[in-house]
């Protein structure tokens, strides 16, 4: 438990990091977002299967064999991977980041929902007073306690929505494959074939960006780590720890995002951000 708590804890921390430095890179090198995430989910995705390879060559090997896992394949990739990125993207050009990041965290309602039906039980009081603290830390992080800074108009709430339903899916529709072939066939497999899938719109090859070295150090660490070590950490948590605590858990990403904001931009922490971050770490140490 302890050991999937951590995974979950530091993927959703590097998520966080991996923000700012999208936010870097978008800004500073004129990147366009969605140039990034085809770029960052094919090479991701050709690193877990160069993993797989070595490590897990039997399961990779089953995996391909096993076509009726085709269909399953590409509603995750879709869903898990696609979505999730695409969804959050539109999310903050209707609305903003703030915004974007309040209405993500209502994932936290539909993974108790989807848990507690499956289980045929009721909220647990834990489950019940971590979402409210993990609901409100993000969003006193995310809004600075102005509920005038929320912006919400229609397509904004529906990609924002579409965002915290993709972001449920994550931690429960690939545990099943997972647990069955593994978290680097797994996800190569889907973060490959989301990448190709969206190869056709962006086309990668046109309009690469200008690069410095620093510029390409960052597009290395948001490819690797930012992508493929978070995800293959959050993913180990939630096989061992389950969907909920996962969920709850992974509301470091804004904490993180916030820290490397003042760290890097010269951002300052207000009151409310304090808050915020106690009522997080409270609520993780309320899920263990």
């Amino acid at each position: 438990m302890m050991v999937g708590v951590m995974y979950t804890l530091l993927g959703g921390a590097l998520w966080g990091i991996n923000g700012s430095v999208s936010k870097i890179l978008m800004e500073g090198y004129h990147i366009a977002p969605l140039w990034l995430a085809c770029v960052r989910e094919i090479v991701a995705g050709l690193i877990f299967l160069g993993c797989a390879a070595v490590g897990s060559r039997h399961a990779l090997a089953a995996a391909v064999k096993s076509v009726r896992e085709y269909p399953m394949y590409l509603f995750t990739a879709l869903t898990c991977v696609t979505l999730v990125q695409v969804a959050y993207l539109f999310s903050i050009h209707w609305t903003n980041a703030g915004t974007a990041t309040v209405l993500q965290t209502v994932n936290l309602l539909m993974v108790l929902v989807y848990v507690c039906i499956r289980g045929k039980r009721k909220p647990t009081v834990k489950e019940i007073v971590g979402v409210t603290l993990a609901f409100s830390g993000v969003w006193l992080l995310a809004t600075g306690g102005k509920v005038s800074s929320l912006a919400l108009p229609l397509p904004g709430l529906l990609w924002g929505l579409a965002d915290a339903f993709s972001c449920a899916c994550l931690a429960i529709i690939p545990v099943m494959l997972i647990a069955k072939y593994g978290n680097f066939v797994v996800n190569g497999i889907t973060f490959l074939l989301s990448g190709l899938l969206l190869t056709p719109f962006v086309q990668p090859w046109k309009d690469v960006p200008r690069l410095d070295v620093r510029g390409w150090g960052l597009l290395a660490f948001t490819i690797v780590v930012g992508t493929f070590v978070a995800f293959w950490l959050y993913m180990a948590g939630v096989v061992r720890i389950g969907s909920m605590r996962a969920t709850m858990l992974s509301t470091i990403e804004p904490v993180m995002a916030t820290i490397t904001a003042v760290m890097w931009t010269g951002a300052v922490f207000t009151g409310t951000d304090l808050v915020g971050f106690a009522l997080v770490i409270v609520m993780s140490f309320l899920v263990q």
